[in-house]
């Protein structure tokens, strides 16, 4: 009787573990069951956060639930990227999303990150856009060209506005000067919130130069109120037609590019993170989403979650390098 009550218990028990597994399952199949947060670890205004409305409109009509985004500014978008990553519930209803300067420009210009890539589950890549130059739209410089050799001559009077140290603008920024011999350490970074906040202290007058990506300068620079002086590309901008690009002002080398993608905390079920990645994947086959991106002058470039991971890796090795080399890294 005893080995029978044994056995009882023993079936019992499994069926209990299997009915939970069964549960886990059914759980991550039906989801998402509620409200999404997408964390925009920058200003609104800037291209992360227009993206994040975009991808939170159209995944909201699919699903069939409220997708939100909050903007957690600070830290060079690291404030954000902590909540998202760290503090947050790692059950697929808090995604992060990111760029360069919250990933590989973070974690190759600090010497002790408090968050690195291995806190990223990588989603999917969304979006590009290439950099520009942006100065005040009565600067004297008329080109690019004029404007470096300015720098060249005085390195000490050239600010520039920057989300943190090791973000975006700060790798164009170094990279730029590291071409053209100027000691990075020499010119002043002025911090800002983002994009937006970065443009206006430019056509203010309160900073030199803001280098972010196409779309973003866009409004001041149609408006008058900050002139380009380059594009950042292989080819000319179709926003600025009239603009050339560095190489056609005698600048080679230069590889610094705006990605803008969403990643969820390590320890989130992988299944949620491949549902995440089929519907982007179909999203950017989406003629309604791509004009969206089209309206807010970013350039679709998916890369699934492997491939995705993998450029990360990449361009985190490559920035590092510039930024040991150029004195980003403290």
């Amino acid at each position: 009787m005893k080995k029978f009550c044994l056995a009882v218990l023993i079936l019992l028990g499994m069926l209990i573990a299997g009915c939970s597994n069964d549960s886990g399952s059914s759980d991550n199949a039906s989801y998402p069951e509620r409200q999404i947060e997408l964390v925009v670890p920058f200003a609104a205004g800037g291209g992360v956060d227009l993206a994040a409305r975009a991808v939170a409109e159209y995944l909201s009509k699919e699903w069939g639930q409220s997708i939100v985004v909050t903007n957690k500014t600070g830290g060079g978008g690291i404030v954000g990227a902590q909540y998202a990553l760290k503090e947050a519930k790692p059950d697929g209803y808090t995604v992060l999303v990111n760029n360069n300067s919250s990933t590989t420009m973070y974690e190759a210009g600090t010497s002790n990150p408090t968050i690195t890539s291995k806190d990223n589950k990588f989603v999917s890549r969304i979006a590009e856009a290439s950099l520009t130059y942006a100065v005040k739209e009565d600067a004297e410089w008329e080109s690019f060209k004029e404007f470096s050799d300015w720098v060249k001559a005085n390195p000490e009077e050239l600010t520039w506005a920057s989300v943190g140290p090791a973000g975006f603008s700060s790798f164009g920024v170094a990279e730029w000067l590291d071409s053209i011999g100027v000691d990075y350490k020499n010119t002043s970074m002025v911090s800002s919130e983002g994009a937006s906040d970065s443009t206006a202290k430019v056509a203010g007058g309160h900073v030199i130069l803001a280098v972010h990506n196409v779309g973003e300068v866009y409004s001041l620079a149609e408006s008058g109120k900050i002139k380009i002086l380059a594009v950042q590309s292989s080819e000319r901008s179709p926003l600025y037609p009239d603009v050339p690009t560095v190489e056609e002002e005698g600048f080679t080398g230069l590889t610094v590019k705006w990605w803008t993608g969403l990643s969820f905390a390590a320890d989130v079920p992988d299944e949620i993170v491949e549902k995440w990645d089929e519907a982007i994947a179909e999203m950017e086959q989406d003629k309604a989403f791509i004009k969206e991106l089209e309206k807010i002058k970013l350039e679709p470039s998916y890369l699934n979650s492997e491939d995705f991971t993998q450029a990360v890796k990449e361009e985190t090795e490559r920035y590092t390098k510039l930024a040991e080399t150029t004195g980003i890294r403290k």
